[in-house]
């Protein structure tokens, strides 16, 4: 009875240790998964809201530079008709007589107009229609009605000069103006511009007219063509008027929302209804560009991305509480017959500790400390690696939003040099793209060669943009080969090496040669050049390039690959890798079985 009385109050003490151990464990680790989750989900909405904010402002500042160029093209054709003689002098005749159409001036000027923008090749696609008036204020117009608009009338020689947008033309003393709003007539989706048309004969500029060109509003369908496939609402703003006049766009789900007032409350009441705001500021008109975008559009992502890590960090901490619940039971066990080997033992040891004269005590002591330690330094590692494990999850979530941003800025790039016709800029911006994206692989190791050789002739064109055609490339490559995978960055690094150290010094052109084939199991690739060449091949150990791809190609592809190179001062260098690919890799998968 009393043996079996003693085993019950073991197995009792057994489960309450077990208990103590297990709720240990549960306090370090579950707490701190969760902590850990809600620190990741709040550093990726902030990481995504900081990236947002950066790209929107290159957005607008690309669509401020494509206004740029339009309204240029606006000036232009302001410019063109004021200095054109015939149309100046028809105009200077218009203030002299009291009959416009004695000499049939309408038809006259509105001829001259017309001939000044064909001549000169003006894009007038946005251009609604071009407006002249005389100091009687008398319209001579293209592309509208020969009258002064809403100011037709008997006191229009009166009203018309005392208009804020009549004396700040004037005030501008020759100038193109540009104005929020269509000053002849109220049509919400066009704007004037306007410019005093001085006499260039007279020696003091003495004013004979204004012009006016009326602009259509969808020409910011073009400013902001690029921007738009990325989401929100792009709104052009005059803030020089109080309160902002919206040129752009007429209607929109913003517009019948926001009450009048300066730049700084139609701010404050786009935050106010959850938006998140973004503003540049076009240095020719002096509006504000604006893009706005809903906060839980933007951040629908980061919640994504926080659902997920609160499911993986639950996940996790159910499996450290059934890991800790089995693990409890390991460190129990042992302690629970480490006790009755030490009840056994003092029974024995009582005789030897008389003679001895020893603490047994101190050893028990020992070892129980030992045993804390371990247990600490166990939880302590657990712990360690679900960090690492996050801060792995959030570098892969920062690494997709990066490249995504690099890609958006060549592409900027790319249409910017487009429209300035500068087609090497354009195609260098679209070669270094995809040779980025080649690079990336999608974060693989290997690639197929194809592909590889693809990037090789994206880095060539950049090249021979940059050196006026100086490099020819020669290549001969068993077709059958094109399929395989192979490790990536093995042949382009070494193209490289060839352009820098081989053919770049020397004067005048060169050629880089490049074969593939196959011998047996092996592929065998061959990179040579006509350059310079070299006398000490120790050099190659002391670089970077050819000793990373020596490297890699030994560590991915085993003893059984080699790399040779062989080279001559003056005559060049001739590189050889040969490699046995990976059975899976003579298998095409889906992506590779298109070309």
């Amino acid at each position: 009875m009393k043996t079996r009385l003693g085993k019950l109050f073991d197995s009792f003490r057994f489960q309450r240790i077990r208990s103590r151990v297990l709720l240990g464990m549960i306090v370090i680790s579950v707490p701190a998964l969760f902590l850990l989750g809600y620190v990741s989900f709040n550093t990726a909405k902030d990481t995504l809201m900081e990236t947002n904010t950066r790209t929107n402002q290159d957005h607008l500042k690309t669509s401020s530079e494509v206004a740029e160029l339009l309204f240029q093209n606006i000036e232009n054709l302001n410019q063109a008709i004021v200095f054109d003689e015939g149309t100046r002098d028809e105009l200077r005749l218009s203030n002299q007589i009291s009959d416009r159409g004695l000499y049939d001036l309408p038809q006259k000027i509105r001829s001259r107009m017309q001939r000044v923008m064909n001549n000169n090749f003006i894009d007038s696609s946005y251009v609604d229609s071009v407006c002249l008036l005389n100091l009687n204020m008398e319209a001579y117009c293209l592309g509208r009605s020969d009258d002064a608009g809403k100011y037709e009338g008997s006191d229009k020689l009166a009203v018309i000069p005392s208009e804020e947008w009549y004396r700040t033309a004037s005030d501008a003393q020759g100038r193109v103006v540009f104005l929020g709003s269509n000053v002849l007539e109220n049509n919400p989706n066009s704007f004037s511009s306007v410019k005093l048309f001085r006499d260039a004969v007279n020696l003091e500029g003495k004013p004979i007219g204004m012009l006016i060109v009326n602009i259509s509003s969808s020409i910011f369908d073009r400013i902001f063509i690029g921007a738009k496939s990325y989401g929100g609402t792009y709104l052009a703003i005059d803030s020089s008027v109080t309160p902002v006049r919206i040129i752009y766009p007429g209607q929109s789900e913003l517009t019948p929302t926001l009450e009048q007032g300066d730049l700084t409350s139609i701010f404050a009441q786009l935050e106010n209804q959850g938006y998140l705001n973004s503003k540049y500021v076009n240095e020719t008109t002096e509006w504000t560009f604006l893009h706005a975008i809903k906060a839980n559009m933007l951040l629908r992502q980061s919640n994504q991305i926080g659902v997920f890590t609160a499911t993986i960090a639950f996940l996790i901490a159910l499996g450290a509480i059934l890991l800790s619940y089995f693990i409890s039971g390991g460190i129990t066990r042992p302690l629970l017959k480490l006790k009755k080997m030490m009840v056994d033992w003092t029974k024995g040891a009582r005789e030897f500790d008389e003679i001895s004269g020893k603490d047994e005590v101190s050893v028990i002591g020992s070892t129980f400390r030992r045993m804390a330690f371990e247990n600490d330094e166990l939880n302590h590692r657990l712990i360690e690696s679900k960090l690492k494990e996050r801060e792995a999850e959030l570098r892969v979530l920062q690494a997709q939003i990066n490249p995504h941003f690099l890609y958006n800025t060549l592409d900027s790039i790319y249409w910017m040099a487009m429209l300035q016709k500068h087609k090497n800029i354009a195609q260098m911006a679209i070669s270094l793209s995809k040779s980025f994206k080649l690079s990336l692989n999608n974060g693989r190791e290997t690639i197929l060669v194809y592909k590889e050789f693809m990037h090789i002739e994206h880095y060539l064109t950049i090249q021979n943009i940059r050196y006026n055609e100086r490099f020819t490339f020669h290549q001969n490559v068993d077709d059958s080969i094109m399929r395989i995978e192979m490790l990536k960055l093995l042949l382009q690094p070494l193209v490289e090496n060839a352009i820098t150290h081989g053919l770049e010094p020397q004067i005048g052109e060169g050629t880089v040669s490049l074969t593939g084939k196959r011998d047996g199991e092996f592929l065998v690739f061959v990179v040579e050049d006509d350059g310079v060449g070299m006398e000490d091949l120790s050099v190659i150990e002391k670089g970077f390039g050819m000793r990373n791809v020596k490297e890699r190609l030994t560590l991915y592809y085993g003893p059984s690959s080699s790399f040779d190179i062989m080279s001559e001062k003056g005559k060049g260098t001739k590189v050889t890798l040969r490699f046995r690919p990976y059975e899976k890799e003579w298998q095409p998968d889906a992506e590779s079985r298109v070309i």
